[in-house]
C-alpha cells in the first residue's frame, strides 16, 4: 500500500510544479528566482526518486508481507512520504495565498509575520532534508533489508505457488464438505454430458472462498472418465502461456506415462503444435482454474482444436469479464450459502463425530453467531469448523471464539489459507484500485455505499487518475465497476434503467482490508463500542462510526489527518468543527452531514487543501466570507440544511464541481414548491467547472449566465417564471452533457414554456403548469433525440387537459413515469405496445380521473404500480390482470367503498396488494 501513498505524493508534486503554481510562485518570489529554482529542482528530483521507488514496490509480492525488516523499512518510507506531502501542501498554500500568513501559521501569537524569503527558505530547507532522507532510506534498505526473491526479481512465482497451493486445498475437499451445490452440480454434469458436438466453455464465477474450485473438482472427478483425455491447470494473474502449455501437455501424457522429451527446448509455437496434434482426434476435458484475465483464455484457445468431438473447457474465475467469454446459458454465478446451508455445513465440520451432526443446546447460540459472521462463505465455514472441531465443545470456548473471530481471521495460522485466498484478490488489484478498496473498509459492516457519493469522495481523496477526455467522476465510476467485476464489492441495487446504484463490502474482505489499513496507516475507524481500537492519529483518514464524550480528547494529535467522516449524528458536537478547522490544517475531506452544526467558523477558510465539505442535513444558515479562500473545493454539500444565502465570494471557487443546496419542503413531492434553493446572481458564470447544481433560485441575472455552465450534468431550478423560459431553453441547449433536469415553477399559475430539451437528457422532472400543445402532435417537447435517451419522467402540477399518453408513448426507453396533479381529464388508457420498458408507474392526486385502463401487451415489464388519491375512480382499473406479475401494487388514500370493490374484484386474487384509507 505504500505504492498508493507514493502516487498521491507524486501527483501533489506535479501540481506544485504545474503551470498555475509556477506562475503564482514566480509572481510572489520574483526577487528570489534562484532560491525558487533550487526548490523546484529538489521537488523534481524527489518526484523522480519516488517514481522509481514506486516501481520497485510494485515488484514486491506477498513473499515479503511478513518480512519484519522490510515492513519496518516500508513504514519509515511511508512516514517520510507523508512528510513530503505535508511540505508540498504548505508550499502550495504559500504560493496560492500570498496575502495570508503562509508559513507563519505555525509561529506563536505575537511574532511578526515572516518575510516571503523566510517562508521560501523554510520550505526549501525541509525539501532538501526530505530529499537526503529519501536517498539515505533507500541506501539503508540495501544494508539491512533482506528481500525474498530479490528486488530485481520480475517474476511472481511465489504468488503462483500460493494460488496453486490454495487450489489444491479446495480440490481436496470431500463430498461431505460440499453443501448447497446440488443444483449447480447438476447443471455442470448436464452440460458436460450433453449431445452438442461443438467444443463449449463453461464458467464458474464468484468471489474467493465460495467454492468454485471445490465444485469444479467434484464434477471433474466424476465426469473425466467420459472423456478420452483430461487435464487440470491452475492459472494465476502472473501466468506464463508457455508454462500453461507445458502443464497441459504433461497432464495429457500422464496416462501414456510418456511426455515429449524436448519440451524445455520448444518455443510457444512448438508447444501449441504439439498440443494440437495430441488433441486433434480426441474428446477432451480441460479445467482452467482461477483465471484472472480474459487474455489467459484467449491465449490458450489458439492451441485447443475445435474437432466436433464434444470437448469441454471449464473455467473458474473471480472476474466478471472472464465469465463473459462463455455463452450466458453456460455460466454459473456462485452465491453465498443460505443460513440453513451454512448451519448444515458448520455442523458437519464441528460435530462430524456425531452421526446426526447435532449441535449441543448449550453452545447453539454462540455457534449461530459464529456461522453468521462467516456470511455464507463455504471456505470460512469449513476452516472455522475445523478450528472448533479440535476445541472443547463448551459454551465458554465457543463464546471466546465468537468474540475473537475477527482476530482469528487475521492472525491464526490455521486460518492462513482463508486469508490468502481472499488476500490474493487484493494483491492482484491494480495499484489505482487498492486505495479505493481499502477506503470502503473504513465504514461499518454492511454499510450501503451510494455510487454518486462514493465517487465524489474518491475524487476528493485524490485516488482517481485522469484518463483521456473522461471526467474524474466517469473514471471513478469505471473503478467502481471494476471492483464489482472483480467481486471485491457486492452490487446491491441498480436504478430503474440498469445503472449501478448501491454497493456493500463483504464482511470477510472488510476484516482483511481493515487489517491492511492499520498496517499501512491508511486510515482508521473510530467506534466507542470497540475498546482498545485504533486512535485517530494512527492514520491519515478517520471514519467515526460512533461518537462519545471522549472523542475530543482523542483528537489531541490529529494535525496530520487528511479526511474525517462522521457517521454518527446522535450526539451534539458544537466544538468539533472549530477544533478540526484549527488543528487539521491539511484536511481534504470533511464530511459532517447530519450533525447539529449551526455555525461555520471563519477558520474554515484556512483549510486551503479542502476538496470536500459535507454539511447535509445540518442546521447551517450562513457560510462565512472566508469560504471564498477554499480554492481547491470540489464538492460543497449543504442539501437539506438551513442555508438561505451565499456570500458573494462563493463564485471565486472556480474548481467547484458539485454544489448541493436544495431544501426539500415536501418529502412527498405533492406541493407546488416541493423544494427550494439558493440564489446566486452575480458571477454564476464563473463556476464553469460545475457538474451538479441543486438547486438554484433563478432570477433575470442567473438565467442569463446559466449558459456559461457547459459542464453541467445535473441541474435543479426553482422559482421559474414563464418570462424566463425562452432564455432558459437557449441556455439548456448549450449543456451537451446534461442528463438530469429538475424545474420547479414559482407558483401553480406560472406556465412552463419549454419546447426543446438537451440532447442527452435521461431524467426530467417538471413541476408547474405546462403550456398546451407541448405534449400534442409532433413536434412536441420530446424530440427524437430525447425519445431515445429519456428514462425517467416526473410531471407535477402540469394540469394538462388533453391526454398526454399518446405523445409520451413514443418514449420507448422510459422506465419510470410519475403523474402528480399532471392531468385533469377523466380517463387514461395504456394501449398495447406502449411503454415496453416501464418499471414504475405512479399516479397521484388526479381528482377527475374516473377510468384507468391497461390493454394486454401494455407496460409488459411493469414492477410497481402506485395509485394515490384518485378520488373520482370507483372501479378497479380495467386490464390490471394483464400486468402480472407486479411486484408492488398499492392503493393509497382510498374510500371504504373502493376497498370493497378491490376485495370483490375477481381479477386480483393472485396478486398481493396494499392499501391505505383516506382520512
Amino acid at each position: 500500500m505504500a505504492e498508493a501513498v507514493i502516487l498521491l505524493a507524486v501527483k501533489k508534486i506535479g501540481i506544485a510544479l504545474g503551470n498555475e503554481a509556477l506562475s503564482q510562485a514566480s509572481s510572489l518570489f520574483k526577487k528570489f528566482i534562484t532560491q525558487l529554482t533550487e526548490l523546484q529542482g529538489s521537488m523534481g528530483r524527489i518526484s523522480r526518486e519516488l517514481r522509481l521507488i514506486h516501481g520497485f514496490l510494485c515488484r514486491m509480492d506477498v513473499r515479503n508481507r511478513n518480512n519484519e525488516s522490510y515492513e519496518i523499512w516500508v513504514q519509515q518510507l511511508r512516514m517520510l512520504v507523508h512528510g513530503i506531502e505535508d511540505i508540498v501542501d504548505e508550499y502550495l498554500y504559500l504560493v496560492g495565498h500570498k496575502h495570508d500568513t503562509g508559513w507563519g501559521t505555525y509561529l506563536k501569537k505575537g511574532f511578526r509575520r515572516p518575510s516571503a524569503l523566510l517562508s521560501l527558505n523554510s520550505i526549501a530547507s525541509l525539501v532538501k532534508e526530505a530529499e537526503m532522507n529519501l536517498v539515505h532510506l533507500f541506501q539503508a534498505k540495501d544494508r539491512w533489508v533482506s528481500l525474498v526473491g530479490g528486488e530485481n526479481s520480475s517474476d511472481s512465482s511465489y504468488v503462483v505457488e500460493r494460488s496453486q497451493h490454495l487450489a489444491s486445498i479446495s480440490r481436496s475437499l470431500g463430498e461431505e464438505d460440499l453443501v448447497g451445490v446440488d443444483t449447480n452440480r447438476e447443471k455442470l454434469e448436464h452440460w458436460l454430458s450433453g449431445d452438442d458436438s461443438e467444443r463449449s466453455m463453461i464458467v464458474l464465477l464468484g468471489m474467493g472462498g465460495l467454492g468454485k474450485t471445490a465444485l469444479a473438482a467434484n464434477v471433474y472427478k466424476k465426469e473425466r472418465e467420459k472423456f478420452e483425455c483430461h487435464a487440470w491447470v491452475s492459472i494465476s494473474q502472473t501466468y506464463s502461456i508457455k508454462n500453461v502449455l507445458k502443464c497441459l501437455i504433461t497432464e495429457f501424457y500422464k496416462e501414456k506415462k510418456d511426455t515429449p522429451g524436448n519440451m524445455d527446448g520448444m518455443d510457444i509455437k512448438g508447444l501449441q503444435d504439439e498440443l494440437k496434434t495430441f488433441l486433434e482426434d480426441r474428446k477432451y476435458l480441460i479445467v482452467l482454474d482461477d483465471v484472472w484475465a480474459p487474455e489467459a483464455v484467449n491465449d490458450l484457445f489458439g492451441a485447443l482444436v475445435q474437432n466436433q468431438k464434444g470437448s469441454r473447457v471449464i473455467v473458474t474465475t473471480r472476474i466478471e469479464g472472464v465469465a463473459h467469454l462463455a455463452f450466458e446459458d453456460r455460466r454459473v454465478t456462485l452465491e453465498a450459502l443460505s443460513e440453513e446451508e451454512s448451519w448444515e455445513l458448520f455442523c458437519k465440520m464441528v460435530f462430524s463425530t456425531d452421526t446426526n451432526h447435532k449441535c449441543p443446546t448449550e453452545v447453539e447460540a454462540s455457534a449461530c453467531k459464529i456461522v453468521g459472521k462467516c456470511k455464507g462463505i463455504p471456505l470460512a465455514i469449513v476452516t472455522v469448523g475445523r478450528l472448533l472441531y479440535v476445541r472443547d465443545k463448551t459454551k465458554e470456548e465457543f463464546n471466546r471464539i465468537c468474540d475473537q473471530l475477527d482476530w482469528e481471521l487475521v492472525n491464526n495460522p490455521s486460518m492462513e489459507h482463508v486469508r490468502n485466498i481472499l488476500y490474493l484478490s487484493f494483491i492482484y488489484l491494480p495499484t489505482y484500485l487498492k486505495s479505493c478498496f481499502l477506503y470502503c473498509s473504513l465504514f461499518p459492516e454492511d454499510y450501503l455505499f451510494q455510487r454518486k457519493k462514493l465517487v465524489r469522495l474518491w475524487v476528493a481523496e485524490g485516488f482517481i487518475e485522469e484518463r483521456g477526455e473522461s471526467t474524474l467522476e466517469e473514471v471513478a465510476e469505471g473503478y467502481l465497476a471494476e471492483l464489482v467485476r472483480r467481486n471485491m464489492l457486492q452490487l446491491v441495487e441498480r436504478n430503474s434503467f440498469g445503472r449501478m446504484k448501491k454497493f456493500r463490502m463483504h464482511d470477510l474482505l472488510r476484516e482483511l482490508a481493515v487489517d491492511l489499513c492499520h498496517r499501512h496507516c491508511f486510515g482508521v475507524a473510530y467506534a466507542e463500542d470497540k475498546p482498545g481500537g485504533s486512535h485517530p492519529e494512527d492514520g491519515r483518514r478517520l471514519v467515526v462510526h460512533k461518537l462519545n464524550k471522549d472523542f475530543h480528547r482523542s483528537c489531541s494529535s490529529i494535525h496530520c489527518l487528511r479526511s474525517i467522516i462522521i457517521l454518527d449524528n446522535t450526539m451534539p458536537s458544537f466544538t468539533l468543527l472549530p477544533l478540526l478547522s484549527e488543528k487539521c490544517r491539511y484536511m481534504s475531506v470533511l464530511e459532517l452531514s447530519g450533525l447539529p452544526i449551526e455555525k461555520i467558523p471563519d477558520a474554515i477558510g484556512d483549510l486551503f487543501n479542502l476538496r470536500y465539505l459535507g454539511l447535509r442535513d445540518s442546521k447551517v444558515k450562513l457560510l462565512p466570507k472566508s469560504v471564498e479562500k477554499l480554492s481547491n473545493l470540489l464538492t460543497l454539500d449543504l442539501y437539506s440544511s438551513d442555508i438561505q444565502e451565499f456570500p458573494g465570494g462563493i463564485v471565486k471557487l472556480k474548481k467547484l464541481r458539485h454544489l448541493f443546496v436544495a431544501k426539500v419542503n415536501d418529502p412527498q413531492w405533492r406541493k407546488i414548491r416541493s423544494f427550494s434553493g439558493v440564489r446566486i446572481s452575480n458571477g454564476l458564470g464563473n463556476l464553469t467547472s460545475l457538474q451538479t447544481l441543486h438547486a438554484l433560485e433563478v432570477d433575470d441575472e442567473s438565467v442569463r449566465q446559466l449558459g456559461e455552465l457547459g459542464q453541467l450534468r445535473s441541474l435543479g431550478l426553482c422559482n421559474v417564471k414563464e418570462v424566463y423560459c425562452g432564455r432558459l431553453c437557449e441556455s439548456l441547449m448549450q449543456m451537451q452533457f446534461l442528463h438530469r433536469l429538475d424545474v420547479n415553477a414559482s407558483d401553480e399559475d406560472e406556465v412552463l414554456q419549454f419546447n426543446i430539451l438537451p440532447p442527452n437528457l435521461q431524467t426530467l422532472c417538471l413541476t408547474g403548469r405546462l403550456a398546451e400543445g407541448l405534449l400534442g402532435e409532433s413536434p412536441d417537447l420530446f424530440q427524437a433525440v430525447a425519445e431515445q435517451n429519456l428514462y425517467l419522467l416526473h410531471l407535477y402540477w402540469s394540469q394538462l387537459r388533453e391526454d398526454p399518453l399518446p405523445s409520451l408513448s413514443r418514449l420507448s426507453n422510459l422506465t419510470e413515469l410519475y403523474f402528480c396533479r399532471a392531468y385533469n381529464g377523466e380517463q387514461l388508457a395504456f394501449l398495447t405496445g406502449w411503454f415496453p420498458k416501464l418499471k414504475t408507474l405512479r399516479l397521484i392526486d388526479l381528482p377527475n380521473l374516473q377510468r384507468l385502463e391497461m390493454q394486454q401487451g401494455a407496460m409488459v415489464t411493469l414492477e410497481e404500480l402506485i395509485l394515490t388519491n384518485l378520488s373520482s375512480m370507483t372501479e378497479v382499473p380495467a386490464g390490471i390482470e394483464f400486468l402480472m406479475p407486479l411486484k408492488y401494487l398499492v392503493f393509497h388514500e382510498i374510500t371504504r367503498d373502493f376497498l370493497t370493490s378491490l376485495r370483490q374484484c375477481s381479477r386480483l386474487p393472485a396478486m398481493q396488494w396494499w392499501y391505505t384509507l383516506r382520512d
